[in-house]
């Protein structure tokens, strides 16, 4: 697996959404004798983490978007590359906080379409129906008819966003008689039941990509590409404050901190500025420093710190301070949202 892993990250080396291979090192120090190690890129949370979090309420259309159209991006570089991912699940996927993207990692199982080697592909719940077939005849000793393509990465990212949509482990659902009867029946019966919580239309939309990606007969099924072009990534959602809680970035935005009154003096307004700069300053060196006097964000304070790791450590020893006679709660938010002005309004 080492040998192959690294073979197929040097060949998708420099994609936003894949992890970065920086290195190989031997570690003569483990318990089998020395050991072959990759040196990766550290990255945060992955999806499987965010699930656990999301405890069956499902993730926001925010995070769905952000997560489909990041992994979608990665699988279309690698299966134009000629490579079949064949292990997408949600510890797979992880976020990057100095990037603020979903990264794929983990190359293991990864092969050349056309050149399969390993028989057992893929993990069981995410597992596409022709990879589940060639898994049951190899266990028979037979070989299968049809060859595993790129398109089994598609059916496991399907899986993959139908659990964060409904908030569910599909494991025993996928496996089950009526999902391979009719899993289309399933698909709108689980939209129709999360129906209440999220706006009709973007759902729809999503309903739609999900079950592109999820035709049993791989001919059938949408290719990375065309998934991307599905009118779901074209409907703008804010994070919700949840989403900006979980997912770390190099800016915080603090609430609860100011009053209006201290607002309207440009001297006590100055003189918090400082106050903020200095115990924010504790953390690591802060590099911009925000506080919209007019809404949206009116009063709320943004800190840009120059990288993830000094905001991630702020946000952790900020939580529940008191400022100022009042408890501080402080969430990450995006960096590109912050350069760009943008301040979010309808967060929840």
């Amino acid at each position: 697996g080492f040998r192959k892993e690294r073979a197929a990250l040097e060949q998708l080396r420099g994609h936003r959404n894949i992890v970065t291979l920086y290195g190989v090192f031997t570690n003569h120090y483990s318990a089998n004798g020395p050991s072959r190690c990759l040196l990766l890129e550290l990255l945060d949370i992955s999806v499987s983490e965010l699930l656990l979090h999301s405890s069956n309420q499902g993730c926001s259309m925010w995070m769905i978007q952000h997560c489909a159209r990041d992994v979608l991006e990665a699988l279309a570089f690698l299966h134009h590359k000629g490579y079949v991912h064949a292990d997408l699940k949600p510890r797979n996927i992880l976020w990057s906080a100095e990037e603020e993207c979903f990264k794929l990692i983990d190359f293991g199982l990864s092969f050349k379409e056309g050149n399969q080697d390993v028989k057992y592909i893929q993990t069981d719940g995410y597992r596409a129906p022709e990879a589940e077939l060639q898994n049951c005849l190899a266990q028979a000793g037979l070989q299968s008819e049809t060859e595993c393509t790129s398109a089994v990465d598609l059916w496991s990212l399907g899986i993959v966003l139908l659990e964060m949509f409904s908030g569910m482990k599909l494991k025993y659902t996928v496996q089950s008689q009526e999902w391979k009867t009719n899993s289309s029946a399933i698909i709108d019966r689980i939209f129709a039941s999360e129906g209440v919580v999220n706006s009709a239309i973007p759902a729809y939309h999503l309903r739609d990509l999900i079950k592109s990606m999820l035709h049993c007969d791989q001919g059938k099924r949408a290719s990375a590409e065309k998934a991307l072009c599905s009118p779901f990534f074209s409907i703008p959602f804010a994070p919700h404050i949840e989403d900006l809680v979980m997912l770390p970035t190099p800016v915080l935005r603090l609430l609860n901190v100011l009053s209006d009154a201290s607002l309207q003096s440009e001297e006590e307004y100055e003189d918090i500025l400082e106050d903020i700069r200095e115990e924010c300053q504790k953390y690591g060196p802060v590099v911009s420093l925000l506080i919209p006097k007019e809404n949206p964000g009116k009063g709320q304070v943004f800190v840009e710190y120059a990288n993830a790791g000094d905001s991630k450590a702020a946000q952790k020893m900020l939580t529940g301070k008191i400022f100022d006679g009042k408890f501080v709660v402080a969430t990450f938010y995006p960096l590109s949202a912050y350069k760009r002005g943008y301040l979010y309004q309808n967060l929840l």
